[in-house]
């Protein structure tokens, strides 16, 4: 192991004077690596697909790269409000199923006491419900935000890591997101009946009332959060997916943008 380990480590320097000092003497070679013909061709071939890579990108107008990356992100906006706006989109989906709020926990803990944890269970279906409901309503939203994204924007992103798109659209697009779906979140805690199960729950608890209070605590909020959170880690997930997987590229200019 500690054998191979070293090996990487002399590959790694290798690439790295290939690319900051490439007059550099002959002998280099022969002192890092014994005379490794293998190792120097490994680090040639991986320069190589450096090189082809950005000039690929180079290559590429600003406007493919642009349309490119916003196919991406729509895309992955349309796979996150498929899977999470219907029945047990979030509910069923460890990923993002919306637990108790953190400040709530012990009275979870005090119903379960009491034989009443069938209270506490019915209040985290109607989190999760509530925010079923108001994700196919954020699609316009996000894809309004998607189409801000600007030339520079687009070069910048598509040489960034597995996320750099959904990272994009959260930095720009997250509090004006939040701000707009926050109308949709309380209709969708309304008709979901949260509220209602939180005040049930209270009315279970009425010893309890001297600490905890409705008013205490924001559930639209922490379900908007939530509501948000879920989206962006299906997004990344699917972005992360197209970037990887040919099989994702769905269109010929994201196969031209990835490949």
């Amino acid at each position: 192991m500690r054998k191979n380990r070293s090996t990487i480590e002399r590959l790694l320097i290798g690439a790295a004077l290939l690319l900051t000092a490439p007059q550099a003497g002959a002998g280099w070679w022969d002192d890092l690596f014994g005379g490794s013909d293998s190792a120097k061709q490994q680090i040639e071939e991986a320069k190589s697909r450096l090189d082809q890579n950005r000039e690929r990108v180079r290559q590429l107008s600003d406007s493919d790269l642009a349309t490119g990356l916003k196919q991406t992100l729509e895309n992955g906006v349309g796979h996150a409000v498929e899977t999470l706006g219907t029945t047990d989109g979030f509910l069923k989906n460890q990923r993002v199923s919306i637990p108790l709020p953190d400040r709530l926990r012990r009275m979870d803990k005090a119903l379960r006491k009491i034989g009443q944890g069938k209270y506490a269970d019915q209040f985290v279906v109607t989190l999760n419900r509530a925010a079923e409901a108001a994700v196919p309503q954020t699609a316009d939203v996000l894809k309004d935000s998607i189409r801000q994204m600007t030339f520079a924007d687009a070069r910048q992103i598509v040489q960034g890591p597995d996320d750099a798109a959904t990272r994009y659209l959260q930095k720009t697009g997250a509090e004006q997101l939040r701000s707009k779906i926050t109308p949709i979140v309380k209709n969708a805690t309304d008709t979901a009946g949260a509220t209602r199960a939180y005040k049930t729950i209270l009315d279970k608890l009425s010893f309890m009332s001297s600490y905890i209070r409705v008013e205490d605590y924001d559930i639209d909020r922490y379900i908007t959060d939530k509501t948000l959170d879920g989206l962006f880690t299906l997004i990344a997930e699917q972005e992360k997916r197209i970037r990887e997987d040919p099989r994702a590229r769905t269109t010929q200019l994201l196969k031209d943008v990835f490949r």
